[in-house]
């Protein structure tokens, strides 16, 4: 834990040249910014190993008006719609919680900022913190930036 799960309309899995994006790009630079969020003693918040950032496209989806207003307004129908929430373990103070929230928001704001010039896009950032009812981890991951 951390993750960061990213849903989206398939109308961002184009060329950047016809209104795409990376969305393996984007993937990267999010799980670097999360790693780079520190706490209040200047500690990394996320453990390296544990961080993960997952972009799914929806393989059905709605959005708003159907691009009625859009069309209407000169700016297309082509409507998009990122959804990113981050889930992290119980514990980390509600600063923490800004921090995290800022540094995903200001990344976001720059790689979609083509996007958000050019077509009718909705992004949300969340994020959430959860308590467990079942928590278990298998991993071969986590040796690698803890070594013994």
């Amino acid at each position: 834990m951390p993750h960061l799960v990213i849903l989206y309309t398939p109308n961002i899995d184009r060329p950047t040249d016809q209104g795409g994006l990376n969305m393996t790009a984007l993937c990267r630079l999010l799980c670097d910014a999360m790693l780079s969020v520190r706490d209040e003693q200047n500690r990394q918040v996320f453990p390296t190993g544990g961080t993960r950032v997952l972009a799914y496209p929806a393989a059905h989806f709605a959005v708003a008006d159907g691009g009625v207003a859009g069309k209407a307004a000169g700016k297309g129908s082509d409507y998009a719609f990122v959804y990113m929430n981050v889930r992290m373990a119980k514990g980390r103070s509600a600063l923490v919680h800004q921090r995290v929230g800022e540094a995903l928001q200001a990344c976001v704001k720059t790689h979609f900022a083509e996007q958000l010039a050019a077509r009718p896009i909705g992004i949300t950032v969340q994020v959430d913190e959860g308590h467990e009812v079942f928590d278990a981890k298998i991993s071969t991951l986590h040796p690698l930036f803890n070594p013994a």
